[in-house]
């Protein structure tokens, strides 16, 4: 199970940050991220990371803003969102995956377990 928080109103330019706790079987998560879904049909992804190699990618709409990070200890997936932008407006979700997806990460298929998601609006 995956349950996001953090999500809120911001004016542009500022921070917010995003968490996700999971819980249940943690220790068959290979990757984990973030994805979005704006005013489109399809979910964006936006950062994703491997809570053992430390790998992480970041899509080139959010790089130098954004950044994905965790807490094993805690179960914990992080997203810092910084100088955000009308753009950034969107439902971000959590999503885990038991397969080593590496440049695969920003592929919805590639993840089995989804949270409800939380609205990020920035004016």
């Amino acid at each position: 199970q995956l349950v996001e928080s953090g999500g809120g109103s911001v004016q542009g330019g500022g921070p917010l940050r995003l968490s996700c706790q999971a819980s249940g079987d943690t220790a068959s998560i290979k990757y984990w991220g973030w994805f979005r879904q704006g005013t489109g049909p399809e979910r964006e992804g936006v950062a994703s990371i491997n809570p053992n190699g430390g790998w992480s990618y970041h899509a080139d709409s959010v790089k130098g803003r954004f950044t994905i990070s965790q807490d094993n200890a805690k179960n914990t997936l992080y997203l810092q969102m910084d100088s955000l932008k009308p753009d950034d407006t969107a439902i971000y979700y959590c999503a885990r995956s038991r397969f080593a997806i590496h440049n695969r990460w920003n592929l919805e298929y590639e993840y089995n377990y989804w949270g409800q998601g939380t609205q990020v609006t920035v004016s």
